[in-house]
């Protein structure tokens, strides 16, 4: 369970986040859409602390923090509840694939190496990754290097993955291979949200939909509701243009 209360961000006078409420349930899948600039990503890192928060507070599992007052050892505790997906990797170029997966389990959770390289293969595996086990970053495609990203996420054993746009800085025909990881781990309910231009991947994988547009949550429903049935004006016509680009 996930619950977000009033939280706000400001780089100097300028708000990026203002006054968003959300709660996600155990094995929901949210997905975020709005217009570039919008505050979406800032959303997804102040989730986990990437960014402080301005005001506000985040529950994430038994893991509660308050933006404005909080401990160093609560935000070591509430990035143990979610693992990030990034637009660019992020993968640690001196090790290899299964280092890079194994790394979070052997330095946070303090598992035994051998045992966390044992689990880094079996969801290297997962992802279709059987044969790139040994790969450095720099021998891999950018499909390769996000399901290695994705399989590091989905070791850390949080309760929830956080996606910021994990396909736009792919090539096109490297999407469908990392949508397809997601969509399994949809399918077997991991708790995600995803920040994403993906219309289609929303319309068929979300539980939800969350549009922002200037640092406020404007809407949010089933995919249906906002896809085909936006109350909102500005919903609306960021919809429309948006399928239409799809």
């Amino acid at each position: 369970m996930i619950k977000i209360s009033n939280l706000s961000k400001e780089f100097g006078k300028l708000a990026v986040l203002k006054d968003i409420n959300f709660t996600v349930e155990k094995g929901e899948i949210i997905v975020i859409i709005g217009p570039s600039g919008t505050g979406k990503s800032t959303l997804l890192r102040c989730l986990n602390y990437l960014e402080t928060p301005t005001t506000g507070k985040i529950q994430i599992g038994n893991v509660d923090i308050d933006a404005v007052n909080h401990k160093q050892k609560e935000v070591t505790a509430l990035r143990q509840q979610s693992s990030f997906v990034f637009q660019n990797y992020s993968l640690f170029a001196n090790k290899t694939a299964i280092q890079n997966v194994a790394e979070s389990l052997i330095t946070v959770w303090k598992t035994p190496t051998s045992e966390a390289l044992k689990i880094a293969k079996e969801i290297l595996v997962k992802v279709g990754l059987a044969d790139k086990l040994d790969a450095y970053p720099s021998r891999l495609s950018g499909g390769q290097q996000q399901r290695v990203g994705i399989a590091r996420a989905m070791a850390a054993k949080g309760e929830v993955i956080l996606f910021d746009e994990p396909t736009s800085a792919l090539d096109p025909e490297w999407v469908d291979e990392v949508l397809a990881v997601m969509k399994q781990l949809a399918v077997e309910r991991q708790t995600m949200i995803v920040v994403t231009h993906e219309m289609q991947f929303a319309k068929e994988v979300a539980d939800r939909v969350i549009f922002m547009e200037d640092g406020y949550i404007v809407e949010q429903g089933t995919p249906q509701q906002i896809f085909e049935q936006p109350q909102n004006e500005r919903t609306k016509s960021f919809v429309k243009r948006a399928l239409k680009q799809h």
